[in-house]
């Protein structure tokens, strides 16, 4: 099986057909149009815009914090960088669970003023009505379940320590029971987060449409949810130490960074001034 990225226009149809073919998605989480350049060009079948862009990239302590307008200025910008991969953009806490038509109206100014391809709801599998309305508008939904901000109370697991928490293996046939409600409601795909090797094999097989998984998620699921700044080292704490990653990017931009300011103490030319 080929690993190159693929030059053509990625599809929902192509989704599933990649399912099908035992082939996995891969999803990048960018927040900005420099990232989203590279995502794309990498060969991601989707770039999305998480709502925990508050929590990496501003330093907001939780991502309910998040808004409509700050995800829309994201949003926005992911999109510029974004040709071949579907983007694929959450909603913020709150139009969902407002009711239906919030949760429309908020879906239809997404798809207008971002251009988005897919809305991604968290804890979707309480609103499959909500599910169904906003596919009836001609948007796709790529809706999330299991353990995530909303739902992690449910579970008894604190969000914060929800990356490494797994649903438990109790849990496996109401797990896929949502699954089916939501494949039945209209979404075009499904993030379940913190699966683990049980509950994941088995909501895959149950559904159609393809399972991909961020925390939690495993060789078991259709595909992998990746922030691009995990994957390429880019946090401060870095620095100080070696990231299990395929990079480290944080240490080299310090690096440099260092050297820039020695160069400007030392009155020296900046490279790439002339």
């Amino acid at each position: 099986m080929s690993t190159a990225p693929r030059a053509d226009k990625v599809t929902i149809p192509a989704l599933r057909a990649m399912k099908a073919a035992g082939e996995k998605s891969v999803c990048f989480v960018a927040w900005d149009y420099q990232m989203a350049q590279l995502a794309d060009r990498a060969g991601a079948e989707i770039v999305s815009v998480g709502d925990t862009v508050g929590v990496n990239l501003w330093g907001q302590p939780h991502p309910l914090e998040i808004t409509m307008g700050e995800i829309l200025v994201v949003a926005k910008a992911v999109r510029r960088g974004v040709r071949r991969a579907l983007l694929s953009v959450d909603f913020p806490f709150g139009p969902l669970q407002e009711g239906v038509e919030t949760a429309v109206r908020a879906a239809v100014r997404l798809a207008k003023e971002a251009g988005v391809d897919l809305v991604k709801l968290d804890g979707a599998s309480d609103f499959p009505e909500a599910v169904e309305a906003i596919t009836r508008a001609g948007i796709p939904v790529f809706a999330q379940f299991g353990i995530t901000p909303q739902t992690s109370l449910k579970y008894g697991v604190e969000y914060s320590a929800a990356s490494t928490a797994r649903v438990p293996d109790g849990m496996l046939e109401e797990l896929v029971a949502e699954a089916k409600r939501l494949e039945s409601a209209g979404a075009v795909a499904l993030n379940l987060t913190n699966s683990g090797p049980v509950v994941g094999p088995a909501v895959v097989d149950a559904v159609a449409i393809p399972v991909l998984g961020g925390f939690g998620g495993g060789p078991w699921l259709d595909g992998r949810i990746r922030m691009v700044t995990a994957a390429i080292g880019y946090h401060a704490a870095n620095v100080d130490s070696e990231p299990d990653t395929y990079a480290n990017v944080a240490r080299v931009a310090y690096d440099a960074l260092v050297a820039c300011a020695s160069d400007i103490r030392g009155a020296r030319r900046l490279r790439g001034q002339k």
